[in-house]
């Protein structure tokens, strides 16, 4: 076996696939230089979401032009000089990786001037390097990157749609914005202004990422303890996000991503969040260099600390603290601002009473239960026309085994034909036992004519008697069922009628939360939305799916943006399936409603036999008792 020496523009591409996989990383890391470099202004444009063109520029210190060409050298870097360094990272950047990775991967130019020296130039394209030429600028540093993954095309197959690209860019701006409120930041995609701050402070740099009213939905808190100091902003007890993207940790100045803490402060939050709802928090955690490693991953975005116990007790004790109101929480809160009504005086010091964890949860379940509106409103009268109007055949259905929110082509991505003939085998095997399935469920149907009404039970149960067998009808799981099929048999056709809305609902999203949704338009206009782009990260809904009229929309989108937390494509369509299910649920007629012998009859004949039905939540229609049970229990027989 030889063993070969790997040239510098294959080791640098290799290098990029860790440091620079996406446009996103490239603006990262060319920030941290200008940060690094002491820039107190950093200016950032991209097009078609950084894939043709990303171009930061700042007023820091600049490169002297004998140094130019050392930039584009991989593993030189100004801010280390000995091994020890590494155990006292100050600075954002520091192996000396990223100019090199991305400029074996693009079309680079870098144009810098020092306070002192004249400007110049140097290029670099598919990390073949250029000539040192002169050039204009003011002070500080201009760096072009142009079609990124030009010469890598497998790598640029794998890139995202230009939209997800820029919100994942603008993502990333947002928490260098609020990392360093110090410094002002312009940001521009395709012409456009995204984020402009000034530099003037923490409060202004989150009003200009998340909007002036966040500062009424949270607590600024600052402390220290075990030698850590911890500070920023988190929600108060009602202020909650339907997923993470609104959460930002800094450690030591650096945006990372770490469980330890997101868990501390999770926990803290748990007695007051609701399913599927996360805490709101812009937190800084400075600690001694040397009790953290940044040093785990090229991306920079992953630490370790020594201790985590400590880190996790101290986040958690001053978060708790503040949320549950008790004597310490004026120690971390930077204003007094807690509710009154929260806090009580007495003779000693500031104390909240004491309310465990399951009253303050049951509090909040109650409270969320009494605010939530009616998915559907509708009559007893409304309800009831139901069981006799507008209730399709049961021949137009979709057959049984295909489910109508489930994509009809399943993509084989295996080259081996083997692989393709065991996928095939394997969905034609289920599609035999669906078609038995059907075939026995039809076998089961009763005829409608052989059931005999007799009487009705608690004013909820329909007793019928067919041959040897009785069998007992929920009236409301039955009618429900009816009105979902209803419901269910729109959405396949795409029959889905809009219902204008009097006033449109305005949704405010972050950057990714756009991006997100932008991408799930087409599908949510199929099923019966009408929306659209309402100035930077805003959506106008103006109509509603006709059968949803009162659909809670907050709860809605809440639910369809909880889908970021997976990398699954966003199931709108579950999510659409469970609000026909309580919208069928809310129109139903209910158990101690008394049905006329008409609508008795009409439920019967819609249902066509079918003992086999369940509701949509899983519940079964009939229960079927034969003579041979009640003889048993009888004792007419053993």
């Amino acid at each position: 076996m030889k063993i070969n020496l790997l040239t510098a523009d294959v080791y640098n591409r290799i290098a990029a696939g860790e440091v620079v996989d996406r446009p996103y990383s490239v603006v990262k890391e060319l920030i941290e230089n200008a940060i690094d470099a002491g820039a107190t202004e950093i200016a950032v444009e991209i097009e078609k979401g950084g894939k043709k063109l990303v171009k930061v520029t700042d007023n820091g210190s600049g490169i002297e032009k004998d140094d130019l060409p050392h930039a584009y050298h991989p593993h030189a870097t100004s801010k280390l000089k000995k091994a020890e360094d590494l155990e006292v990272i100050a600075t954002l950047g520091f192996r000396g990786e990223a100019i090199a990775s991305i400029a074996s991967v693009s079309r680079m130019n870098i144009v810098s001037k020092t306070k002192e020296g004249e400007a110049h130039s140097l290029s670099c394209t598919g990390g073949v390097l250029g000539t040192v030429c002169p050039a204009g600028g003011a002070n500080g540093t201009c760096v072009t990157v142009e079609d990124l993954f030009y010469n890598t095309p497998a790598r640029l197959k794998f890139l995202k749609s230009d939209g997800q690209e820029e919100g994942d860019v603008t993502g990333m701006i947002s928490r260098f914005i609020l990392s360093r409120p110090e410094i002002a930041f312009n940001f521009t995609a395709d012409g456009k202004v995204k984020y402009r701050s000034f530099g003037d402070g923490l409060q202004s740099a989150l009003a200009v990422v998340y909007g002036a009213d966040i500062l009424r939905n949270c607590y600024e808190i600052s402390a220290d303890k075990h030698g850590i100091r911890l500070r920023g902003y988190i929600g108060n007890q009602n202020f909650s996000k339907a997923n993470r993207s609104y959460q930002s940790l800094f450690v030591n100045g650096r945006y990372v991503i770490n469980q330890t803490v997101s868990a501390a402060v999770t926990n803290a939050y748990a007695s007051y969040l609701m399913k599927r709802q996360y805490p709101f928090y812009v937190l800084f955690l400075d600690v001694p260099p040397e009790i953290v490693d940044v040093n785990v991953h090229p991306n920079k975005a992953d630490v370790r600390f020594a201790d985590n116990q400590i880190i996790y007790g101290s986040v958690y004790s001053v978060v708790a603290a503040v949320l549950d109101g008790n004597s310490r929480a004026l120690e971390y809160l930077v204003s007094s601002d807690l509710p009154e009504a929260r806090i009580q005086s007495t003779a000693k010091e500031i104390v909240t009473p004491a309310v465990t964890a399951a009253e303050k949860h049951a509090a909040k379940n109650e409270a969320a239960v009494s605010q939530t509106p009616p998915v559907l409103n509708m009559t007893l009268e409304e309800a009831k026309k139901e069981l006799s109007f507008d209730i399709p055949p049961t021949g137009g259905r979709t057959p049984v085994g295909r489910d109508f929110f489930t994509p009809n082509v399943m993509e084989v991505h295996s080259p081996k034909s083997s692989t393709v003939r065991a996928q095939e085998d394997f969905f034609e095997e289920n599609k035999r036992f669906l078609a038995e399935k059907e075939k026995k469920a039809e076998q089961e149907k009763l005829d409608v004519r052989s059931l005999a009404f007799k009487g009705e039970l608690f004013r909820t149960y329909l007793i019928y008697e067919s041959g040897d067998a009785a069998y007992l009808i929920d009236q409301h799981a039955a009618h429900e069922r009816l009105i979902y099929d209803r419901l269910r048999d729109r959405c396949e056709r795409r029959d889905v009628i809009s219902q204008p809305m009097l006033l449109p609902y305005i949704l405010n999203v972050n950057a990714q939360e756009f991006s997100f949704l932008e991408k799930n338009l087409p599908l949510l206009s199929e099923l019966g939305f009408e929306i659209g782009e309402f100035g930077d990260n805003s959506f106008k809904v103006s109509a509603v799916p006709a059968d949803l009229k009162n659909i809670d929309l907050e709860e809605f989108f809440g639910e369809v943006l909880s889908s970021m937390e997976s990398l699954r494509a966003v199931k709108l369509a579950d999510i659409l399936k469970d609000k026909l299910a309580t919208a069928a649920c809310k129109a139903a007629v209910k158990g101690g409603e008394v049905l006329t012998d008409e609508e008795v009859r009409a439920l019967m004949e819609k249902m066509g036999g079918n003992m086999g039905l369940k509701c949509p939540h899983g519940r079964p229609v009939a229960v079927k008792v034969s003579r041979t049970e009640l003889e048993k229990l009888f004792k007419r027989i053993v």
